[in-house]
């Protein structure tokens, strides 16, 4: 029925084809070789095989396939060892389908998405281990409030085309916006700038 309801949600998209699903972790990476998506989404827990050990075997065998993780809050461990087995994005099963739809699209742009919710669960967590809130805050203070503002709306898991409409920017100045950010923080990608964004306390809530 989880799947019946994330299949739905996703095609209601014109931008994303559902090319195949699977009921277990084996046969999506089964399926992953055979279609190669620029997108696998994969529960974290899967018969056969795991959605981090699935994600893994999608790395190796379809490099250019990104994974985006299903996740719940009782399922803390396993957000904090994805995170840094260098997973492209992370949604919660009972979240807003909103977010769903732009996960899968920043991860198929090559960007990194993580739930806001899913953000905040790791901060209190302390599984991000970026840094603590005065680190993050010195981190951070050497950024441009231009640079903040951006960095703050990627924390609230905004993507490149709606981080310039908010802030009256093309998209081109978004991107190197963030490549600065990234080099000067030195993070990998969207899912840390989001996790240091939240530890800076850039992000309400």
């Amino acid at each position: 029925m989880v799947r019946a309801g994330v299949r739905a949600i996703l095609a209601a998209d014109p931008g994303i084809e559902v090319v195949a699903e699977a009921g277990d972790g084996r046969a999506a990476v089964e399926l992953v070789r055979a279609h190669r998506p620029r997108v696998a989404l994969l529960d974290i827990r899967m018969p056969r095989l795991d959605g981090l050990a699935a994600a893994a075997e999608i790395r190796r065998v379809a490099p250019g396939t990104a994974t985006v993780m299903l996740t719940t809050f009782g399922e803390d461990d396993h957000v904090a060892r994805a995170l840094g087995h260098g997973a492209n994005g992370f949604l919660l099963k009972s979240g807003d389908p909103r977010e769903l739809i732009a996960g899968v699209h920043a991860v198929a742009d090559g960007g990194a998405y993580l739930s806001p919710r899913v953000a905040r669960r790791v901060i209190e967590l302390g599984a991000g281990r970026l840094a603590r809130r005065p680190a993050a805050r010195e981190r951070t203070a050497g950024l441009t409030e231009r640079e903040r503002e951006v960095l703050a709306l990627v924390g609230a898991g905004l993507s490149n085309a709606e981080i310039a409409r908010r802030l009256h920017l093309v998209e081109g100045t978004v991107k190197s916006y963030l490549t600065s950010i990234f080099t000067r923080l030195d993070v990998r990608n969207r899912v840390q700038a989001a996790i240091l964004a939240y530890e800076a306390g850039l992000v309400e809530g």
